[in-house]
């Protein structure tokens, strides 16, 4: 995908894969009087490209095992890509080492699932928070570092007098909001959300996700957003990026893949909203199990599961469609009109 001057972050031809055979000699094996070497990976993001321009929230959503959450901590350089290549504002920095991250560490934050396990419960949240602000911000002395902090609990709804509490002591939607807060308070530019509702109960996902839209209205703020819930993105999202088996199907404006959704995979998705309407168009039910990623099929990994699927599609893999650059789509049947 073409790098453009309003892209904050790039991704290019980005493949990850994960040995599950063991140590070397784990893998070795002796058959007919020869010594074979058996690896087995688990290919989990394979040849995905995607932009994601400045001050935009781009949605990652497909079904668990799709690769989204392995994308994001390959973005932020918890994970190394096995090949491919990911830029920040131009600069490549997925090559970088961990003092030449430094920097970046700064800008880019994440945001985890589980808010009862991203916060260390032998810390306080003063001093959860505090900690990256000194380390980041060191020409700040002691008061200015409290002061930055209370602004940023405030902002996120957590009073300042709990500061010294520890987690334990928050319910579940509060430990989630220090966890954004943990991540404010560095003054990032770009933050990877990985799943940050799934966790909590229904009552308080909207006004999480009202948060970070506000944190993102207020400090121009450019979302990953990883999620597996269509209602999410159709209310935060600016554009979504549709995964299946690590691999990137449909690409564009939210509007438009909701209301014109074009790969088999996005509309059998979509149909599985919940709709009031009887008039609305029935669910669509996918036959066959969805291949493991250790053995991937051969040419698009959906034909093993798509009505559509020809030979062409068990042989080639598909690339992106380039001719609406607001709405790309891999998929053979749509490039040759079949559907």
């Amino acid at each position: 995908m073409n790098q453009t001057d309003n892209n904050l972050v790039a991704i290019e031809n980005l493949f990850k894969e994960f040995v599950i055979s063991g140590s070397f000699l784990d893998e070795i094996t002796f058959e007919k009087g020869k010594l074979i070497r058996k690896r087995e990976t688990v290919k989990a993001v394979n040849g995905v490209n995607m932009n994601i321009a400045q001050g935009e929230a781009l949605c990652v959503v497909g079904e668990s095992g799709c690769g989204k959450t392995t994308i994001g901590r390959l973005v932020m350089g918890l994970l190394q890509p096995t090949r491919g290549s990911i830029h920040y504002a131009g600069q490549r920095i997925d090559d970088l080492s961990r003092d030449q991250l430094i920097p970046y560490r700064r800008k880019m934050q994440m945001i985890f699932q589980n808010p009862y396990a991203s916060l260390n419960p032998r810390k306080t949240v003063n001093y959860t928070l505090s900690e990256p602000v000194a380390y980041h911000f060191p020409e700040l002395n002691k008061s200015e570092r409290a002061e930055k902090v209370a602004e940023v609990m405030e902002s996120v709804g957590i009073s300042p007098k709990w500061g010294d509490r520890f987690p334990h002591e928050f319910s579940g939607g509060q430990r989630q909001r220090i966890s954004i807060a943990r991540a404010l308070t560095v003054d990032p530019e770009f933050i990877v959300a990985d799943e940050p509702i799934s966790a909590l109960d229904v009552s308080i996902q909207a006004q999480v996700l009202n948060l970070l839209m506000d944190a993102q209205e207020q400090r121009k703020l450019t979302y990953l957003f990883i999620t597996h819930d269509l209602s999410v993105v159709e209310h935060f999202g600016t554009r979504v990026a549709v995964m299946y088996l690590g691999t990137l199907c449909e690409f564009g404006e939210t509007k438009k893949v909701f209301s014109q959704p074009k790969h088999p995979y996005t509309k059998a998705l979509l149909s599985a909203i919940p709709k009031i309407r009887t008039t609305e168009s029935k669910h669509i039910k996918l036959n066959g199990e969805v291949p493991t990623p250790i053995n991937l099929p051969s040419g698009c990994v959906f034909h093993g599961r798509c009505p559509h699927a020809t030979d062409i599609c068990k042989q080639q893999i598909p690339e992106l469609d380039s001719s609406d650059s607001t709405h790309r789509v891999a998929c053979h049947a749509i490039a040759e009109g079949r559907i």
